[in-house]
């Protein structure tokens, strides 16, 4: 029996580069389609949403000397880029799947409204918001805030390298404690990096809860499903 049957994950488009250093590593997408397919297969209806970093990021372009409203539009792009190989991946697997605009690019997929959304979920499909929320300034952190809230997700999964929440970084200190739950407040107060303070605000104004977890470890995705403790809670 699944604790939750609607949830929203968030990716980074780093994680689809595995080992390379830009890019979409074949092995790393097919191996991340998989955890999706995991629990589709469960009957949960699935919202995802990739980050575009492994082909390019917005604010990076700034400091090389990109606009800063274009260079978001490029990054949205990005996403659009990866959600497409998701698409491509998943389906490979027999997974049904729509991908969804925020900025109108038909044939590449369908612009996004709450309407569709409710279509492919009445389908069985998973459904990938690309394109972030179609506005510069606006992070894919925000995009999954956005579109989690809107589809009315019970949970927001935030995959990441590391397996939750910690009192540092703990890839540069070995004393860092990992968080098993925390609320908004206190990581909002504590100054920890989950997600930017719009995505932030988001979730906790609409008691939307979050789990962040390692998203390398197999079978990770699936246990939150099932209600196991994986990762930091995040809640109001």
């Amino acid at each position: 029996m699944t604790k939750y049957k609607k949830v929203l994950v968030k990716l980074s488009g780093e994680s689809l580069m595995g080992s390379g250093q830009h890019g979409i590593e074949p092995e790393s997408l097919m191996r991340y389609s998989g955890e999706v397919k995991s629990i589709a297969d469960l009957g949960v209806k699935v919202g995802l949403v990739i980050g575009g970093g492994n082909i390019f990021r917005g604010l990076k372009g700034v400091d090389k000397g990109f606009d800063r409203v274009k260079g978001d539009y490029m990054g949205m792009m990005a996403t659009v880029i990866n959600g497409l190989a998701m698409q491509s991946a998943l389906e490979s697997l027999g997974v049904k799947c729509r991908l969804l605009t925020a900025i109108r690019m038909e044939p590449v997929g369908q612009g996004y409204s709450k309407q569709l959304v409710g279509e492919a979920f009445s389908s069985g499909e998973v459904v990938i918001f690309s394109a972030g929320t179609g506005n510069p300034f606006f992070t894919t952190d925000s995009a999954a805030a956005l579109r989690a809230v809107e589809m009315g997700a019970e949970l927001l999964i935030k995959g990441t390298r590391v397996d939750g929440i910690y009192t540092a970084d703990p890839e540069k200190d070995p004393a860092a404690v990992r968080y098993d739950s925390i609320t908004f407040d206190e990581a909002y107060s504590k100054g920890l990096k989950i997600m930017d303070l719009t995505a932030f605000t988001l979730c906790s104004e609409n008691n939307l809860n979050m789990v962040v977890f390692d998203v390398n470890k197999p079978g990770n995705l699936k246990k939150i499903i099932l209600g196991e403790s994986i990762g930091t809670f995040v809640k109001n």
